[in-house]
């Protein structure tokens, strides 16, 4: 007789026995990353004095393992790399350094994402603008037109990214009244990124910045904002009002799988199987392939291919009658 299946908070029961991490294999995954991002940083240097458009590829490539690096520092911030909750911080914090995100900062507000995700009532903070589609039409054609802007994949991918991590983060954008200790992070990340630009630009020149240090990180910045836009921004994913809403269901309903080639999936740490993480934010992402090999149920729940998750940046709001996230054409067949 087939077993009934599992409740999102009977999954995260289950989910428990993946929390614990294996020190050295988390040592190993920052070295891995870590020294190849150091050392193609080099040779990227280096080859501006043979040829500009090389070193500038070279920068492009690197953008991986910083992005990979984002991904080790969002495993400090949710305490599942290592045991130890300080070492875990003080690693975070340094990586925010080469990231441009102040890691306290961050953390806070990524845990009220965690928290709200898929909250309509509870929109704001570390998500992205997202409308009904009632919200939509009640605005003049001022606000809709902002909207529009904001929700156009050029701006999105192009400026929001950069927006977000050159400038936003100088600031403890959203802590501002929040306490010392977010200026502090923010402040103090600023300062090491400073001497480390002044020192960049001192021994080689406005180059290195210009072609090996802006690629890197524009392209780094714009993956990590399209990630960030799939894993929730899908046809099919969840929005509840406060009173039908709980944090388990909107992490498995509302968290898509996003089923990625190998080397992405390593290079994005499994991020992709976000429905899980958001159920156990505490599973380090080297054993979040585990849970998918061992739970098949899991593995095709809210599972959207590579090629399929272009076609989500159509959608722009949400439709509350159907349950689900519509383009702009199709909100206008919607009777207001």
């Amino acid at each position: 007789m087939p077993q009934p299946p599992l409740s999102p908070s009977q999954w995260s029961r289950v989910l428990a026995r993946y929390r614990t991490p294996d020190p050295a294999r988390s040592l190993f995954e920052l070295v891995v990353t870590l020294t190849p991002f150091v050392a193609t940083w080099a040779v990227a240097w280096w080859m501006l004095s043979i040829s500009t458009p090389l070193a500038f590829v070279l920068a492009l490539g690197n953008a991986a393992f910083l992005v990979r690096l984002f991904m080790i520092q969002h495993d400090c911030g949710h305490g599942s790399l290592f045991r130890n909750r300080r070492l875990c911080d003080w690693l975070g914090r340094a990586i925010g350094v080469l990231t441009l995100t102040p890691y306290d900062v961050w953390r806070q507000n990524h845990s009220v994402h965690h928290a709200t995700s898929g909250n309509l009532d509870r929109r704001g903070v570390g998500d992205l603008p997202t409308l009904t589609v009632k919200e939509y039409h009640a605005k003049g054609w001022v606000g809709r037109g902002l909207y529009r802007l904001v929700r156009n994949p050029i701006f999105l991918f192009g400026v929001v990214p950069f927006y977000t991590f050159f400038l936003q983060n100088r600031l403890p954008v959203g802590l501002m009244r929040s306490g010392w200790r977010y200026w502090v992070s923010a402040l103090a990340t600023n300062v090491a990124i400073a001497a480390i630009l002044a020192t960049i630009v001192w021994l080689g020149g406005w180059d290195v910045l210009l072609f090996v240090f802006l690629p890197t990180m524009l392209l780094a910045a714009t993956t990590g904002m399209w990630f960030f836009y799939v894993q929730h921004q899908f046809e099919e994913t969840s929005w509840q009002r406060e009173e039908d809403w709980s944090v388990q269901d909107a992490a498995i309903e509302g968290s898509s799988h996003y089923a990625l080639p190998g080397i992405l999936r390593w290079i994005t740490g499994n991020i992709g199987v976000h429905h899980v993480h958001h159920l156990a934010s505490r599973i380090p992402f080297y054993r979040l392939d585990e849970v998918i090999r061992d739970h098949d149920v899991l593995a095709q729940s809210k599972r959207i291919t590579l090629w399929e998750s272009f076609r989500c940046a159509r959608l722009h709001l949400w439709d509350e009658t159907r349950g689900k996230l519509v383009t702009f054409a199709e909100a206008r067949a919607v009777p207001v």
